[in-house]
């Protein structure tokens, strides 16, 4: 096999990534703390984070699908998995094969459940007002569930990096589930939910875009690092002369000689146009401000002053989650999981 360079790196901090669980983990305080690695971990990895994590003392995750189930297996010693898209029909071969529980998701997969699951336990997911995946809540309390071996109940708060009246309102229809509805565990809170007080902590907290440096809530800052940093190969050099124009449109135009870096990253990649006017990167500490637009697979930055800087050598780029998402309009979300395949993943 021919050992080819990567152009482009996203190099992963595996002590931020474990440092930022176990805050999480002590803020969740009596709560176990489990973690969501859906999207491939967010886009960093599934499967690395998750041996981090349980190495860590991790020991409840989270995937949307069952073949990102599929491709955890075999799973850490003592751990558990939970599919939190449920089972469709096409889905009971790998959900009665697999390790993992499914997270039932409305009253026809709970049928499907109990005909076929064999009594293995299950999660089940009522919705307490956010409307997307779960049983509504007075089908689970008029015995909707009854049978069934659930191991954790759970819902899903829809407005916790906000200060809303949601967040009460659903944290009190969840009391009353577990008033009403038997589980071994009962779980309400993701990230943002956690830094909401313990009243939302419950028995089992389930954290996703803190683990990866996400910021869900101002409790948080000071506490959470940032673990996923890219880095782009320069291609080119350029001497621009002052009054030319760089990229598509002519949206940059020089007011002086200027030194161009044009680099191997573009939106093809996840890092998108509405990063011009704000974007930026980073050689020996000096900031090279992004200009122009952002290419399919290019972008450029203004390299005055960056002494030393040429071709083949690697930018970093500024992607602070919360300051980019600011910048952008883009969430943190969106951010972490759009950086696309080319990258090749370096855990350090």
């Amino acid at each position: 096999m021919i050992d080819i360079a990567a152009p482009l790196r996203l190099r992963l901090d595996s002590a931020a990534l474990v440092a930022n669980w176990r805050w999480l983990a002590r803020a969740s305080g009596a709560a176990a703390c489990g973690a969501a690695i859906k999207a491939d971990g967010y886009g960093l990895g599934a499967r690395a984070v998750m041996r981090r994590l349980a190495e860590a003392g991790c020991r409840d995750f989270f995937v949307a699908t069952w073949a990102e189930a599929a491709a955890l297996m075999p799973l850490p010693q003592g751990t558990a998995l939970s599919v939190l898209h449920g089972v469709g029909e096409s889905d009971m071969v790998a959900a009665r094969t697999l390790p993992a529980r499914p997270v039932l998701n409305g009253i026809a997969q709970v049928r499907r459940w109990r005909e076929a699951g064999e009594g293995r336990p299950c999660d089940v997911m009522v919705d307490t007002g956010m409307n997307r995946l779960g049983l509504r809540a007075e089908e689970a309390m008029a015995g909707a569930l009854d049978g069934l071996a659930v191991d954790t109940l759970l819902s899903h708060l829809a407005s916790a990096d906000e200060d809303s009246a949601q967040n009460g309102r659903q944290l009190a229809a969840f009391r009353a589930l577990r008033g009403r509805v038997a589980a071994r565990r009962y779980s309400l809170a993701n990230s943002a939910g956690i830094c909401l007080g313990a009243d939302y902590r419950f028995d089992l907290t389930r954290p996703g875009i803190a683990l990866y440096g996400g910021i869900p809530r101002p409790e948080a800052e000071g506490y959470i690092a940032g673990v996923a940093f890219p880095e782009a190969r320069v291609l080119q050099i350029c001497d621009v002369p002052a009054g030319e124009s760089v990229g598509y449109g002519a949206a940059w135009t020089a007011p002086a000689a200027s030194r161009i870096a044009i680099v191997n990253l573009g939106y093809a990649d996840g890092y998108l146009r509405c990063h011009a006017g704000h974007g930026a990167a980073r050689w020996q500490g000096r900031r090279l401000p992004l200009v122009g637009r952002v290419s399919m697979d290019l972008a450029a930055f203004d390299a005055g002053g960056a002494e030393g800087l040429g071709e083949g050598d690697c930018l970093a780029i500024d992607y602070d989650l919360p300051a980019a998402s600011s910048a952008t309009g883009l969430s943190q979300y969106e951010l972490l999981t759009g950086l696309g395949s080319r990258f090749e993943r370096r855990w350090q």
